[in-house]
């Protein structure tokens, strides 16, 4: 939803009128961004068992029927797909309209919706060089964008990381659906510190709704001054005030933290059968920017051992930050309009 919502920014910064269609699940964001008109279709996730495959390709056609319809009513120039199955309806009514279609990668794998509608569309952008399962008769069609981030973020990364002193601040964030491995383990390495250290240590961290109360109680426990909450708002803002980004590596967080200039830990999401949030996070790891724990193999001993280890070398944590910096481009959402204007 990110890189849809810093592209509608930069589109209508140029005067161009922009709109989104989503399915329900994306409605939670219409407060934050009041000035831009959002549009619902029926969607479904890929899930197990025949029911559920059923159910998905019924939903994904009516909604490709509500898509239709509207597209008929809207008359777009253009329609851009981010990906993920509530893209999926808009991008195929507009291929069967004759609309061009741009379609959006945001990982290092192309995704699965993306698939299903990439022979028919114009133009291809993709957030790295080379990504896995892009077949040859569709690279004439693909152009390297990046992926776009919201200004407030790329804000970020034009002012200097400033290593720790006296505190040390983790943002802690879970993905769209958060991650309860954090909400034990983070609490616990940090348990696991040195006394001088674990003072200075201060905490913003999503956690899934069942997990926040046992979170708190944990940090409390501790005497840890943290912030808990099952959405962040104001990722922006802590990005700005973090000196390490503990998290899953999904392709807008990882984009993020290179942007932002921050170090970070990845603990890819360990169920994707193309392990597209490890194959993300290793872009990172390459360029000395972040460091990758398996999930199956993360303890709170193992992540101590690390938090300790960047605190006591501040700069090392410095030379991760201009790492990052320089890993992934800033101007994504430029590149992209750009690229979509010119069709």
């Amino acid at each position: 939803m990110f890189p849809a919502f810093a592209l509608a920014g930069e589109l209508k910064a140029r005067g161009i009128p922009v709109a989104l269609v989503t399915d329900a699940r994306g409605t939670k964001y219409q407060s934050q961004y009041p000035d831009i008109p959002f549009h619902v279709v029926r969607a479904e996730t890929l899930r197990a068992g025949l029911v559920a495959k059923l159910r998905m390709v019924a939903e994904l056609l009516i909604g490709t029927g509500q898509a239709f319809a509207m597209l008929l009513k809207m008359k777009p120039r253009v329609v851009v797909g981010f990906g993920g199955y509530p893209s999926f309806p808009a991008v195929l009514a507009a291929q069967a309209l004759r609309i061009p279609t741009v379609l959006h990668e945001q990982n290092a794998v192309l995704g699965r919706a993306n698939k299903l509608v990439a022979a028919g569309a114009t133009k291809i952008a993709l957030s790295l060089p080379d990504v896995a399962a892009l077949p040859e008769g569709w690279r004439g069609k693909a152009i390297v964008t990046g992926n776009p981030v919201r200004a407030e973020i790329a804000a970020v990364g034009q002012q200097a990381f400033v290593p720790p002193t006296d505190t040390f601040n983790i943002l802690v964030l879970g993905g769209s659906q958060g991650a309860s491995v954090f909400s034990s383990v983070v609490p616990e390495a940090i348990g696991l510190l040195p006394a001088d250290l674990k003072k200075k240590v201060r905490v913003v961290q999503q956690c899934r709704a069942a997990d926040i109360a046992d979170a708190r109680h944990a940090y409390d426990l501790l005497g840890i001054n943290a912030r808990l909450e099952t959405f962040i708002t104001d990722v922006p803002a802590q990005l700005a005030a973090c000196h390490l980004l503990i998290g899953r590596s999904g392709a807008s967080t990882v984009t993020e933290a290179a942007v932002a200039g921050r170090p970070a830990i990845f603990v890819p999401y360990p169920h994707h059968k193309d392990q597209q949030q490890k194959v993300n996070a290793e872009v990172l790891v390459r360029a000395n920017a972040a460091l990758l724990a398996e999930e199956k193999t993360l303890t709170p001993q193992m992540l101590a051992k690390e938090l300790e280890n960047l605190m006591q070398h501040p700069a090392l944590l410095g030379s991760m930050a201009e790492a990052a910096r320089k890993t992934l481009p800033a101007d994504a959402s430029k590149r992209l309009a750009d690229a979509i204007l010119g069709l």
